[in-house]
């Protein structure tokens, strides 16, 4: 039986989805989770498509966070939960966003009370910075962020990331904040404040570095030369076929010649400026017409066969009806009945030792536990004085992953403290290293220059290894015998072909880890397919939900990866724990597909449950009316001033008709109510579009913000440190020295902890850096023995073939 976070004691005050699903985690991983509710319960509960019967249960969505929970009603300083205060462990508030009702909690008096408690804040922006105090909706933040500022059709309206990614994605960003933070505590007694922003969130999953992107390629903001990145899409991407939908990705240029292979035009395999995604854009209409004659009589499942068989990342386009029906997530199991039966949900995205999880428990009625609920005693760990280590120093971790998802999961593991060697080959470098053949015009090391790596390997150690030779091999096998834990994310099949096995790896070293991050599973039909980030949003659903309704499915473009290795992060720290219960190693397969299709859960619970299925609506949502983009009297065509807008309430309504000056149109009564405004979007959004072209983007944010309304300009994502000051007051872009790029603004992580003040120590490693250190240090060759693997090819600074 896994005991994984059994022990573990979670008081969450949280409503809506951020906080529950972090808590969700715990309680799938072991931990004993008590939900404090307010007396009308989370409006989550209530939340459910127009006409579903609620009456006698809770919402789909409300019972998928909160099943395994206890419910008890009340507030901080009643006395059940005070009892409830003085075991926990972790304790999750979250509030500040226009659909959340939670309270604010007195953190400091909490850890004056509870020295060696965790408390984990969730909200908008953060607790500290100018903006700490502005309510927000997930809308105004994508804005905000840069997330919608790089999204869209050239000269076209940009849109938003469809189904709430930014509140999935911060709760498993804070599942990984706390963790560490728990089980440090537990051990020394010494409580940590973790402030996470949701805003910081939108920018880490969204804006692929555009920040660091951009200065790379086009100089500072400052530089008269400057430019900046417009909104854009990938292509080829999501592509219509004679029965739908199919999506590509070609991150790389052999994958981009094999689909110039695949759709017979091999003949455009010299064309420099089509191989590149920005030649693409240039030439969109002009490439559309190249690509889209040859898929458009071809079946999405012949797409994918061929595609697949040219190993080109390829999935057919789902949606929450669909997705259930996918021959691998079938083949594997991935979705069951909820606890209750009433409808279908994924798993939990990992998996230990190959066991199925634990099995679903029901979610709890509101209060049902108020009077019995407690916590079983715990030992408590008496507070060491003087203990400023970070929580997973000491361990070692052997870093066999490339590209983003991950290098994402091992750097959370180094930003906690943990040994992390990066291994590569001078044959095969780390994939994500080509995206600095961007900046081969600035950087003769180019690949040096992506930011990317720079960002996914900071804090970490750097070797090269050519595991193609039996002395490669060799030394690596010697390296997993001295590490606590090897973590890798290729196809199987490559571990396969160097014989590295869970038993054999086992052999080696008996109390070793081994997380693998395959994209689709260690077994089912897709279990060798290639797949990205852009796969699994192809795949999941996630594409299905964001575009506009009169075009085609897009990809959100980016969450993927770095919420896949938040989920795979996670999963790690639950097998460490698990390996404190049992003494040994533990083999844990964390796959891509599997975070994604729970980052998308609403749509297959909505389509199981209500029969509803979710789609793509634009800027628009269902829990705001007016939303969408309106463009000011600054801008010009093809580069307007987009204001962001997003009324969520029925009082926010009444306070911008006021603005407005009271017309008679907005004083129609079908308007009071969000249906009614829902119903009229379209004929709001003229009358607001008139309004909004006579006034300047800056004085309508700041005029709106001062009424109370989430209002905000589109961000650019390549100036916002530059232009956001919340960003800036927070230090959420660090600047460690590069030795080829040098100073670099790169985020960090989308939280604080109370007792750390910066998070990137030291700049990713250049190819090969720590060769020396690692072999002669750590493994005990002697210079001789490491001169002659130089001169032999087994190591190397400088990728072959340049």
């Amino acid at each position: 039986m896994e005991k994984g976070l059994t022990g573990v004691r979670v008081l969450d005050f949280s409503e809506q989805i951020a906080g529950p699903y972090c808590s969700k985690l715990f309680v799938d991983a072991g931990a004993a989770v008590i939900k404090v509710e307010p007396p009308a319960g989370d409006a989550m509960r209530r939340h459910a498509p127009t006409g579903a019967d609620l009456a006698a249960q809770d919402s789909a969505l409300f019972t998928f966070l909160n099943a395994g929970k206890q419910s008890v009603v009340g507030a901080a300083h009643d006395a059940h939960v005070e009892a409830l205060l003085a075991h926990a462990d972790l304790v999750i508030e979250a509030h500040g966003l226009e659909s959340d009702t939670g309270v604010r909690l007195d953190v400091a008096a909490l850890r004056a009370a509870h020295p060696a408690l965790v408390i984990l804040s969730i909200t908008p922006y953060g607790l500290t910075g100018p903006w700490a105090d502005r309510r927000a909706t997930e809308f105004t933040l994508q804005a905000e962020s840069g997330s919608i500022g790089m999204r869209g059709v050239m000269g076209k309206e940009p849109f938003q990331a469809g189904g709430r990614i930014t509140e999935w994605a911060a709760g498993s960003f804070g599942a990984v904040a706390v963790l560490p933070a728990v089980m440090h505590a537990r051990a020394t007694g010494q409580g940590e404040h973790i402030d996470l922003s949701m805003l910081e969130t939108a920018n880490m999953v969204f804006t692929n570095f555009s920040e660091s992107m951009n200065r790379l390629l086009n100089g500072s903001p400052e530089d008269p030369e400057h430019a900046f990145l417009a909104p854009s899409v990938e292509t080829p991407s999501i592509e219509p076929t004679a029965d739908g939908y199919v999506g590509f990705c070609t991150n790389s240029r052999q994958q981009f010649s094999d689909f110039l292979l695949m759709i017979e035009r091999t003949d455009l395999q010299a064309d420099e400026e089509l191989a590149q995604f920005a030649g693409r854009l240039m030439r969109f209409d002009e490439w559309n017409e190249i690509m889209r004659p040859w898929l458009a009589d071809k079946t999405t499942a012949d797409i994918v066969e061929r595609a697949s068989l040219l190993r080109i990342p390829v999935a057919p386009i789902c949606n929450g009806e669909t997705v259930q029906r996918h021959e691998q997530l079938h083949t594997r199991g991935v979705f069951g009945p909820d606890a209750e039966g009433r409808f279908v949900q994924p798993r939990r995205p990992y998996r230990i030792d190959d066991a199925d999880p634990p099995a679903l428990r029901p979610a709890p009625r509101l209060g049902a536990d108020t009077k019995s609920a407690a916590f079983a005693s715990g030992a408590s760990a008496s507070a060491e004085a003087g203990t400023t280590a970070l929580p997973l120093t000491g361990l070692r971790v052997l870093d066999l992953t490339a590209w983003w998802a991950g290098p994402a999961a091992s750097h959370a593991l180094a930003t906690f403290g943990a040994e992390v060697i990066h291994v590569e080959s001078a044959s095969r470098p780390d994939g994500m290293r080509m995206i600095g053949g961007m900046m081969a015009a600035h950087y003769d090391t180019w690949w040096e220059a992506s930011p990317h790596f720079m960002y996914a390997n900071s804090n970490k150690l750097g070797v090269t290894l050519d595991l193609s030779m039996p002395q490669g091999l060799a030394l690596l096998e010697k390296l997993i015998a001295e590490c606590d834990a090897i973590v890798e994310n290729f196809t199987p099949r490559v571990l396969d072909g160097f014989g590295l096995s869970w038993e054999r790896v086992q052999a080696l070293n008996p109390k070793a880890l081994m997380m693998r991050m395959p994209a689709f599973g260690l077994s089912g039909p897709w279990r060798d397919y290639t797949g990205f980030a852009q796969t699994m949003e192809q795949l999941s659903g996630l594409a299905w939900m964001t575009g506009h309704r009169d075009d085609q499915p897009r990809i959100p473009r980016g969450p993927c990866d770095p919420v896949a290795g938040m989920h795979a992060t996670f999963a790690f720290l639950v097998a460490l724990a698990e390996r404190g219960f049992s003494g040994r190693g533990h083999h844990v397969e964390s796959t891509m597909v599997e975070s994604a299709l729970n980052m998308a859960a609403e749509q297959v619970l909505a389509a199981s449950a209500y029969g509803d299925v979710m789609s793509r609506d634009g800027n628009r949502s269902p829990l705001a009316a007016p939303q969408g983009l309106y463009p000011c009297a600054d801008g010009q065509p093809g580069a307007e001033k987009w204001l962001a807008l997003s009324v969520a309430s029925d009082a926010e309504w009444r306070t911008l008709r006021s603005v407005l000056g009271d017309p008679d149109w907005a004083l129609d009564p079908a308007l009071e109510t969000l249906a009614g405004r829902r119903s009229a979007h379209d004929v709001i959004d003229a009358y607001l579009r008139t309004w909004t072209r006579t006034r300047t983007r800056a004085d309508l944010v700041e005029e709106l913000r001062a009424r109370g309304i989430p209002a905000s300009e589109v961000a650019d994502p390549c100036r916002l440190l530059e232009s956001n000051p919340q960003l800036r007051a927070r230090h959420y872009f660090e600047m460690p020295e590069h030795p080829v790029v040098g100073e670099m603004p790169l985020p960090s992580l989308p939280f604080r902890y109370a007792s750390t003040d910066r998070w990137l120590r030291t700049p990713a490693p250049t190819l090969g850096q720590h060769n020396e250190h690692i072999l002669c240090g750590i493994l005990g060759l002697s210079p001789s023995e490491f001169r002659t693997l130089e001169a032999e090819g087994v190591l190397g600074s400088r990728p072959e073939g340049l």
